[in-house]
C-alpha cells in the first residue's frame, strides 16, 4: 500500500499561494530549504543540485517540473533537411515551431506571467525558432533581464553548435547552466546527406566542406562547455538510411567530450511541413526501431528516453503544451512576479519525491523477490508526479516502461490522439492508439471504458485501471509479481 495521495495537480489549480504554503507545511516540510534526499546513488551532490529541478536533463524531474521556451532568436546559419520553420500548427510539437516570435522585452513579460500561473515553472530556455548562439545579442539581452526579475530560474539553450565556440565565456557569465547541442554526425560524408548548407565567418558553404566545419565546431564547443562544468545535452535525430547506424559512433565522441545525456530522437517527416526529407519520402523510425538503437548505445553516453521534442515556444510540463494560453494578446501588459506559488510548490515536491523514492525502493524489492526471470513493457496513462492519474481515453501520450528483475525502466514515450471525444470514443482513434501500442503487454489508467478495454484485450493488450493514482513503480511490481509468479490479487481485478 503506497503513502496518501497528495494530489500535485490540486495543487497546481490553487488560486491563492497562502494555501499552497499552508498545504506544504501541514505535511512536515515547514521550510523553503529543504531538500529532497531522493539523489540517484550513482550521482554526486553537486551534479544532482544542478539536474533535480530541470524536466530534460532529469527523467526523475520531469514528473514534477516544468519548462518554458522563448521564441526571440529566429535567425539561423544552417539549413537541416529535416527542418522548415515556416509552418506552425498549435497542435503539434517539433522543434523550431513557434506561433509568435518575441522581443527580449516581451519574452520578459511572458515569462513573468507564466511564472505567476505556472508553479511547476523552474527552467527558461532559447530554442530559436533559429539559432540562439547565432542570433546572440537576443538571447543575452533576454536572459540578462529574466535573470534580474526570477534569479532563482535555471537558464539554457539549445543550439546547432556552428556558432557555440564564440559564446562559451559569456554563457558562463550569463550563468547558463545546460546547454543542449543538436549532433547529427561525427564523419562529414554523412553530415553532407543532412546539411544543404552553412554560413560561417560572413560566407556560406556547402556540401562536405560545410559539413566539416560544422562537424569541428560542434566538438569544440561540447570541450569547451565540458571544462567550465556546464552540463551538456547533445540531441541526434535518427535518420534511418542515413545516421541510424552511425549514431553509435556519435555516442562514442560526445561521451569522450565530457557530454552529460545523449537524446535520440526520431526523425519527424511529414510532408506537409514542407521539409526537404518530408518532400523527398525519407520516413522517420518505427518506435521499436528506435528502442533498438537506444538499447545498442547503453552502456555509452547516458541516454535520455523522455524528451517530447518540443516546439520553441513550448511552456508547461514535458507531454503537454499550454502555450496557446500564454499569447501576447492574453497576458497582462505589465505583469508583477509573484513568487510565492513557486516556492511552496517546491516545498511540496521535496515532501513528495522522498515518499516516491521509498516507493521505487520498494518496488525493487518486490522485483528480486520473484524467481523466474522475464520482462514486462508497461504503458502508463500519467498527468504527471510520477502517478497512474490520467484517464484512458483522454490520454495524449503513454510513458512506457520495461520491468525485469533488475528494476524498472522509463524507456520512452508513444504519442496518441485522445480516444474520447465529450463523452464518446472513436473508432478510428482508437485503431491508432493501438497501433502506437504495438510491443506492450499491458496498460495502467486511472480510468478506461468497457469497449476500448475490451478491444484492447482483442488485440492482445491488456489494460486496467486497479492501480489508479498509485505510484507508477508500485504497480508495476505488483504486475510483474503477479506475472512471474507470486499472488497479489489486486494485479488481476
Amino acid at each position: 500500500m503506497s503513502a496518501p495521495i497528495i494530489s500535485l495537480e490540486s495543487l497546481t489549480n490553487t488560486t491563492s499561494s497562502g494555501q499552497l504554503l499552508t498545504t506544504a507545511k501541514s505535511g512536515g516540510c515547514a521550510s523553503s530549504s529543504c531538500g529532497s534526499s531522493s539523489r540517484p546513488t550513482d550521482m554526486d551532490s553537486a551534479t544532482w543540485e544542478k539536474i533535480k529541478d530541470h524536466p530534460c536533463f532529469s527523467e526523475e524531474a520531469h514528473h514534477y517540473f516544468a519548462r518554458m521556451h522563448v521564441a526571440v532568436a529566429p535567425a539561423c546559419n544552417i539549413q537541416c533537411n529535416y527542418c522548415n520553420r515556416k509552418y506552425d500548427c498549435a497542435n503539434e510539437s517539433r522543434p523550431g515551431v513557434v506561433s509568435e516570435k518575441l522581443t527580449p522585452d516581451q519574452a520578459l513579460r511572458k515569462v513573468i506571467a507564466v511564472a505567476n500561473e505556472v508553479p511547476q515553472l523552474s527552467v527558461l530556455g532559447i530554442a530559436g525558432p533559429g539559432d540562439a548562439c547565432y542570433d546572440w545579442k537576443k538571447t543575452r539581452a533576454t536572459f540578462e533581464r529574466i535573470a534580474r526579475e526570477i534569479p532563482d530560474i535555471k537558464l539554457c539553450i539549445s543550439t546547432n553548435g556552428l556558432a557555440l565556440p564564440e559564446h562559451v565565456d559569456e554563457l558562463a557569465e550569463l550563468n547558463i547552466s545546460h546547454v543542449t547541442i543538436t549532433i547529427n554526425m561525427v564523419d562529414p560524408a554523412v553530415g553532407e546527406k543532412i546539411y544543404p548548407w552553412i554560413f560561417y565567418g560572413h560566407r556560406r558553404y556547402t556540401g562536405m566542406e560545410a559539413a566539416k566545419i560544422l562537424h569541428e565546431r560542434q566538438m569544440l564547443g561540447l570541450e569547451m562547455l565540458s571544462k567550465r562544468g556546464i552540463l551538456t545535452k547533445i540531441n541526434s535525430v535518427m535518420i534511418p538510411g542515413i545516421n541510424d547506424q552511425h549514431l553509435i559512433e556519435v555516442n562514442k565522441w560526445v561521451k569522450e567530450r565530457g557530454a552529460f545525456l545523449h537524446n535520440v530522437m526520431p526523425l519527424i517527416s511529414d510532408p506537409a511541413h514542407g521539409t526537404c526529407f518530408g518532400q523527398t519520402g525519407q520516413r522517420g523510425p518505427t518506435a521499436l526501431e528506435l528502442k533498438a538503437l537506444q538499447d545498442r548505445l547503453e552502456g555509452g553516453a547516458k541516454l535520455m528516453r523522455h524528451c517530447r521534442q518540443c516546439r520553441a515556444d513550448a511552456v508547461g510540463l514535458l507531454g503537454t503544451d499550454r502555450g496557446q494560453e500564454f499569447t501576447l494578446d492574453q497576458i497582462p501588459l505589465e505583469p508583477g512576479y509573484n513568487s510565492g506559488k513557486r516556492h511552496a510548490y517546491r516545498e511540496v515536491v521535496s515532501r513528495i519525491r522522498d515518499d516516491h523514492l521509498a516507493a521505487k525502493n520498494q518496488a525493487i524489492t518486490t522485483l528480486a523477490s520473484v524467481s523466474v526471470r522475464g520482462s514486462l513493457h508497461v504503458a502508463v496513462a500519467t498527468k504527471g508526479g510520477g502517478r497512474i492519474n490520467e484517464h484512458f481515453g483522454h490520454a495524449k501520450e503513454f510513458q512506457v516502461y520495461e520491468a525485469s528483475q533488475t528494476g524498472i525502466k522509463f524507456v520512452g514515450h508513444r504519442k496518441v490522439e485522445p480516444y474520447c471525444r465529450g463523452g464518446w470514443g472513436e473508432e478510428a482513434t482508437l485503431g491508432g492508439i493501438i497501433a502506437a501500442l504495438e510491443g506492450i503487454n499491458i496498460v495502467l489508467c486511472a480510468k478506461i471504458g468497457d469497449c476500448p478495454q475490451k478491444q484492447l484485450m482483442e488485440a492482445g493488450i491488456r489494460a486496467t485501471e486497479a492501480f489508479g493514482y498509485d505510484y507508477i513503480e508500485t504497480a508495476i511490481s505488483a504486475l510483474y509479481a503477479a506475472e512471474y509468479g507470486l499472488d497479489l490479487s489486486k494485479a488481476t481485478a
